[in-house]
Order: structure tokens, then sequence, then C-alpha cells
């Protein structure tokens, strides 16, 4: 379904690790023009994790609204609806690897899915492209990279906007070309 907002509706912002894909996403979400909800996925497990939180938060506008859940991002979808925020969610690879470990991919993924559907609001979304690289030499690996591929490509034929980051730069897949603030 596309978004009430018709100027950016569902989009996707894809790239590599320290691709500038996340301020990229904040750039988009800035641009909707109403209030912005920060749905973080990650958890500190590790001091490096701690880090990146810590820059992503340090980046952020102090106006705009934090909710942290690793699993559940369908809930995050229906409780917001009725306000209908421009939501940014950052990002699907830690959310998909905690649905891994959790063992609740298939039923997280499609409740997802149909929650974004229906989301009348903007919805950002940030996620790694995995598909640029080599075959993991575990099945875990591998079964990670596969479902994040087949996730991207749900997500993408549900975005009206797909943009691919590199090196910090815009590749537009999908949609009209939007300025973005470094």
């Amino acid at each position: 379904m596309v978004g009430s907002d018709r100027t950016l509706g569902h989009a996707l912002v894809l790239g590599g690790i320290r691709s500038g894909k996340s301020a990229m996403a904040e750039s988009l979400s800035a641009a909707a023009g109403r209030a912005v909800v920060y749905v973080a996925t990650a958890e500190a497990g590790d001091d490096e994790m701690v880090q990146r939180i810590r820059h992503h938060r340090e980046r952020r506008p102090a106006d705009w609204r934090l909710e942290e859940e690793p699993l559940d991002l369908a809930a995050v979808l229906q409780r917001h609806a009725s306000a209908a925020p421009c939501l940014l969610i950052d990002c699907m690879s830690l959310w998909l690897s905690n649905l891994l470990h959790a063992g609740d991919v298939d039923q997280g993924v499609s409740e997802f899915l149909a929650a974004l559907e229906v989301y009348p609001g903007p919805v950002v979304i940030v996620s790694n492209e995995v598909g640029l690289g080599i075959i993991g030499m575990d099945a875990l690996t591998r079964r990670f990279a596969d479902r994040l591929g087949w996730l991207n490509q749900d997500l993408a034929a549900r975005c009206e906007t797909v943009v691919l980051s590199v090196a910090g730069m815009p590749v537009w897949l999908k949609g009209e070309p939007t300025i973005l603030s470094p």
C-alpha cells in the first residue's frame, strides 16, 4: 500500500556496512515533514555495539522519539498507525538476526510485511545489501544471507522508493530521486 504521504511513502535504503545508509535514511525521514520515530532493532551486546548505538543517537535530532524493538516490528507499526508519524526502522539486518536467534523468522517477517502494507504514514527502512558478497562458509551465515536477500526483495516490492547507498552516494533504484542532505 502507498503511504498517505505521497512525497515519500515507504522507502528502503540499502547499502553495505559503513556505506552511509543510516545517514541517508535519516535525511529522507527528516524530509517527510512530520514527527519521526526512530525504531532501533539493535541490542547492545558488547562494547563495540554500545559505541555504534551511541554514534547513531548523537547524530539524530533531539525531537525524534526513540522506540527500541528487537523482535516485534509489526506491533510497532500497529501502535503508531493512528498518529502515522514517519517511522525510521534501523535495521533489517539486526532485526532478522534477532529473529533467527529467537526462532520466529517466518511469523515475524510475514506479520511485519502485512503491517507495513497498511501503515498509513511514511516508513523508511534501512537494510544491508548482502547480495554482493561471497557465499558464507557455514549454514547459519548462508541462511541469514538468503533470508535477508528475500526480505529485501519483499520490501523493495512494497516500497515506492528504493535507494542504494554506495560510499555515501545515493544510487536511485526505484522512485523519484530526492536531494539528500549530507
